[in-house]
């Protein structure tokens, strides 16, 4: 019998097959332990990826929306005292000159500090930024964050700060809090600490704990007599239409900066996390990779049963003309349509797990009593998920392939029986 492959009747009988009760000669217990093995290891592949690609996401995020994409400072030259100075004057025509730089759409010149803030009984360590209230607008998870009170419009007359920082302290919209900075004011006797009281107009949740915690923003002119800059900034911040590609810009910048500046990027401050994670990712596929396999080896089981099982009909469908070909596709179809299946209903999960994911966390926070998340030692305040067609490609066609692999031995062993040793018993 000469047919082309996949013909109609082969998918009839392989259907037939797979739907067969076990007092039948079937495996359906089998085929359902193989489907439910390949549904749930391409769920868990999925969503490992997509909380993989999510958490990247949000991390990268944070870190290009409330810092800079490229920081420019001064190499520095010892002072009379001794100390090097890195601090940078005439800021406002290098940051004009960075202004024209194709690709720059943010210039903000800084001036930063470690301080002590203070309010009531309680204190805490904090960092301050020194930058105008337009540079301050334009910081997209300081301008815009996830959460915010108070009102931005009033920093000239006050200061901003982190949500963590509020929560430490106990602090509200209006709160007069003292900050105090132990290189103050020069006196006979030495140096004494200089303490200044702000009112708090704004307060900020900008997604990462770390920045949060530790950051407050002051204007520009008071954050330089606070911490005795005197008409010059620490450094100066850049950001670009295109911070991925953050290299591309750096020997410009520098042109204009001078032979006296260094730059420092946001992947020189975060490349290692970034790399950490890359190898995390890597790893977790393998292993994730391994379990698609071991569900997948559920289907060879299956399938050599059904071939035992099955060994009459394979003699009977040799003897009336059945070609090789035709057994074997009627196996393969078998075992591979349970793996598209599978892979399919694991998708599907994958997808809503990754859709809902706020819902679902907070289901199983609320169950286990909360603190099942830790933003001071995550970073992020949720834990986040974003599908990227790539990643389901890739579990995909990693699971249809190892299914389709797998499922050819069986099927071939299948093909080469002997139908007169099938039949030699019946």
């Amino acid at each position: 019998m000469v047919t082309p492959p996949f013909a109609p009747f082969e998918f009839m009988i392989a259907w037939r097959y797979l739907r067969a009760r076990r007092a039948e000669g079937g495996v359906s217990t089998m085929t359902w332990i193989s489907l439910i093995g390949i549904t749930l290891a391409v769920f868990a592949l999925i969503a490992t990826l997509s909380v993989r690609s999510g958490f990247r996401a949000e991390f990268v995020d944070t870190i290009l929306g409330a810092n800079a994409h490229v920081t420019i400072y001064n190499v520095g030259s010892f002072t009379e005292n001794g100390p090097i100075d890195r601090t940078i004057a005439e800021y406002d025509s290098i940051a004009d000159a960075l202004r024209s730089v194709r690709g720059v759409i943010r210039v903000a010149p800084l001036v930063k500090g470690q301080v002590m803030i203070s309010l009531r009984n309680q204190n805490a360590g904090v960092q301050v930024y020194g930058m105008t209230a337009e540079n301050l607008a334009t910081l997209p998870r300081i301008a815009d964050p996830l959460n915010s009170q108070g009102n931005i419009g009033r920093y000239v007359k006050g200061i901003a700060i982190g949500s963590g920082v509020a929560r430490e302290l106990g602090a509200a919209i209006g709160d007069r809090v003292k900050l105090i900075s132990p290189n103050g004011v020069k006196t006979a006797f030495g140096i004494s600490p200089r303490i200044n009281a702000y009112e708090i107009t704004y307060i900020f949740s900008a997604g990462r704990y770390d920045i949060d915690r530790t950051r407050i923003y002051m204007p520009l002119k008071e954050a330089q007599s606070f911490l005795n800059r005197e008409d010059v900034v620490d450094e100066i911040e850049v950001m670009v239409e295109a911070p991925e590609m953050v290299d591309q810009y750096t020997h410009a910048l520098l042109e204009i900066a001078g032979s006296g500046a260094q730059v420092w990027t946001w992947r020189d401050a975060s490349g290692a996390f970034l790399r950490a994670l890359e190898v995390e990712d890597n790893v977790m596929f393998v292993i994730l990779s391994i379990l698609v396999l071991i569900a997948a080896m559920n289907i060879v089981s299956g399938l050599i049963m059904l071939v035992k099982n099955k060994g009459r009909d394979i003699g009977i469908l040799r003897t009336v003309g059945f070609t090789e070909g035709s057994i074997l596709r009627i196996f393969f179809i078998c075992g591979a349509f349970t793996g598209l299946i599978g892979t399919v209903l694991g998708v599907i999960l994958g997808c809503l797990f990754a859709i809902y994911i706020d819902p679902l966390f907070s289901f199983v926070n609320y169950v286990l009593g909360g603190g099942v998340w830790d933003p001071a030692i995550r970073g992020i305040y949720a834990l986040p998920a974003e599908l990227n067609l790539k990643d389901i490609l890739s579990a995909v066609i990693l699971s249809l392939g190892l299914s389709f692999v797998v499922t050819i031995f069986p099927a071939r062993r299948a093909a080469r029986m002997n139908p007169v040793e099938a039949l030699r018993y019946e």
